[in-house]
């Protein structure tokens, strides 16, 4: 069982490194975030559960390091990081609402928001994605193969889907993903 679980994750990375279509949203996404940093801006994440995980693996290896490298911190923040303001706010206006009231919070234009949802469904995400596009942010989508609502054209603008849709090979894509952005970002400096 565990070999066969390793085997399926290796063969959704395999099959996710081949689609020519989710390569060219990663370097979309490197781009935009690219660019973003080199303005000075800052890059957002949200997801829930182990895509929340995942938001927070990948803003500790900007603000932090991927590699060895020696270089300057990169502004990454994690919403709904912050239990006391995320259970504020939950209670105050609904979990639906949380990551969008973060968003309108400590985003500004030209930031960007990485939506993480395996299904691209998550309705907190899906507005936290509508409420960044209403203050001028791009927006950087990972999904299952479906996309969701995140893969729509007014919800995001980049949406790198994993080739699966089952929870955990989406994100063993995911986790991948980020780490070669990350290495593609610091590797920028």
């Amino acid at each position: 069982m565990i070999r066969r679980d390793i085997a399926q994750a290796a063969a959704a990375l395999a099959a996710f490194a081949d689609d020519p279509k989710a390569m060219k949203a990663l370097n979309q996404a490197r781009l935009m975030a690219s660019a973003a940093l080199a303005e000075g801006k800052c890059l957002l994440f949200c997801g829930n559960g182990g895509s929340f995980a995942d938001a927070l693996h990948a803003a500790c290896e900007l603000v932090g390091r991927f590699r060895k490298l020696q270089r300057r911190a990169l502004p990454a923040i994690v919403l709904g990081a912050s239990a006391p303001s995320m259970s504020a706010i939950a209670n105050d206006f609904g979990y639906h609402d949380a990551y969008a009231r973060e968003v309108e919070a400590l985003g500004s234009e030209g930031d960007v928001l990485f939506a993480i949802s395996t299904s691209g469904d998550s309705e907190n995400v899906c507005r936290a994605a509508i409420a960044a596009r209403q203050i001028g942010m791009d927006m950087i989508g990972l999904t299952g193969s479906k996309g969701g609502r995140l893969a729509e054209v007014s919800v995001c603008n980049v949406v790198v889907k994993a080739p699966v849709d089952d929870t955990p090979l989406v994100q063993a894509c995911h986790g991948a993903a980020l780490h070669a952005l990350c290495g593609a970002l610091e590797d920028n400096l």
